[in-house]
């Protein structure tokens, strides 16, 4: 059971690294025409849509990679609690 939380644990923080990439590709290119912006776009957009679509208009911001980080940060916490005992 704890290898499958420290895998799932993992894979939410390659996750997270991923979204970092996107956001950052968003301010160089907002048009994600470099593979790797794509591959990042095509990866986070799945999760990121529906909070965007629950989040109100704040003047041009995309608060959507902050509140699935946050929730992520989250997740991960309460997995490693689960894990260590």
């Amino acid at each position: 059971m704890t290898v499958l939380l420290q895998g799932l644990i993992f894979v939410i923080q390659v996750f997270l690294i991923i979204i970092l990439i996107r956001v950052v590709f968003s301010f160089v290119s907002p048009f994600p025409t470099n593979p790797l912006s794509r591959l990042a776009w095509q990866v986070t957009e799945p999760v990121l849509a529906p909070v965007r679509r629950l989040l109100p208009p704040m003047a041009g911001w995309d608060l959507s990679p902050m509140v699935v980080g946050i929730a992520a940060i989250i997740l991960i916490s309460v997995l490693s609690d689960v894990a260590t005992h």
